[in-house]
């Protein structure tokens, strides 16, 4: 065994075998580590393998006298406290574009479902609807998706192949980001700008404080009364409560979502829209994508423990 690391958030255990079968693990089951173990046993933990989005801040790190790498299952790492984990030297990896295809697979799929009211179809077949010549108000024609206007916020990895997704269905397809990218899609220069062009707005941006509602009221009426919102990036970048009202009083058309601001969500307002497809946060939930995340995981974890630099590091100064 290369060396010793604390599973910090709750994984299946199939998610951990092959990382089990180099490093010697010890499972906090989603308990704070000293819940779930002795200072003696914390004592020697040289690392952490936690989700990006779990919280994961000065006490945690304190708790543990030798952490020197915290090393995120999957892309994102918005749960860290980046700012401590600087004060005490320790690195921070995490899986770059690892699943990022199986992410912008389900943006689409939740577009689609959105535009193309699966959800009520398949509740028609279900209910007996059709098969009784029922008529289906919501069954009305709605508009497709060839002509749609797709903005996406953020391009990234994830960005990138939403784009391309989108472009393929025979949409214009313009893009805000920080900076403007060696793209074939057309550049705004503000959210604002991007969000009074198109009528589907895809999330695609990392999560931190200077995102946080960055999706709030005034942005969901620029949107407009056919506008529809796809979220696969971090709850936190959309103002919930204002998302509800917007679906609720049909200013926006609709929104697929993924993530949400408290996770699990659980059943409510949101919930018994029908303008309105939920997953509970797989976007990249693939067995190829796992594979991936995986690798990235144990490379980063080899590279420690061999005390070289993480291949898939975050830098500490970067979007804090």
């Amino acid at each position: 065994m290369d060396g010793k690391v604390l599973i910090y958030s709750p994984f299946s255990k199939a998610m951990l075998t092959r990382i089990a079968a180099r490093f010697e693990l010890i499972d906090a089951e989603g308990k704070l580590p000293r819940e779930a173990f002795s200072a003696d046993e914390l004592g020697d933990v040289r690392a952490v393998i936690t989700a990006g989005a779990e919280p994961l801040g000065r006490a945690v790190m304190q708790s543990l006298p030798k952490l020197g790498a915290i090393v995120c299952y999957g892309t994102g790492f918005d749960g860290i406290d980046r700012a401590a984990a600087a004060e005490r030297g320790i690195v921070i990896g995490h899986s770059p574009a690892a699943n990022a295809a199986a992410v912008a697979d389900l943006a689409m799929t939740l577009l689609l479902a959105v535009t193309r009211q699966l959800l009520p179809a398949d509740a028609y077949i279900r209910s007996g609807g059709w098969a009784a010549g029922q008529p289906s108000l919501r069954l009305a024609p709605p508009r497709g998706m060839t002509g749609r206007r797709v903005g996406v916020y953020g391009m990234g990895e994830i960005g990138r192949k939403i784009a391309a997704r989108a472009a393929a269905f025979e949409t214009e397809v313009g893009y805000y980001s920080r900076s403007q990218h060696d793209v074939p899609y057309t550049y705004h220069a503000s959210l604002e700008a991007l969000v009074e062009w198109c009528d589907v707005l895809m999330i695609a941006v990392r999560a931190g404080p200077a995102t946080r509602h960055i999706i709030d009221a005034a942005m969901l009426q620029r949107l407009g009364q056919g506008g529809i919102v796809i979220n696969i990036s971090r709850g936190s970048v959309i103002d919930q409560a204002a998302l509800l009202a917007a679906l609720q009083d049909h200013a926006i058309a609709g929104a697929g979502l993924d993530v949400f601001e408290v996770e699990p969500l659980a059943p409510g307002a949101l919930s018994a829209l029908s303008n309105v497809v939920l997953t509970p946060h797989l976007g990249g939930h693939t067995a190829e994508s796992h594979i991936a995340m995986q690798d990235c995981v144990i490379g980063n974890l080899a590279a420690f423990f061999a005390g070289r630099p993480l291949p898939h590091q975050v830098e500490l100064a970067a979007r804090a």
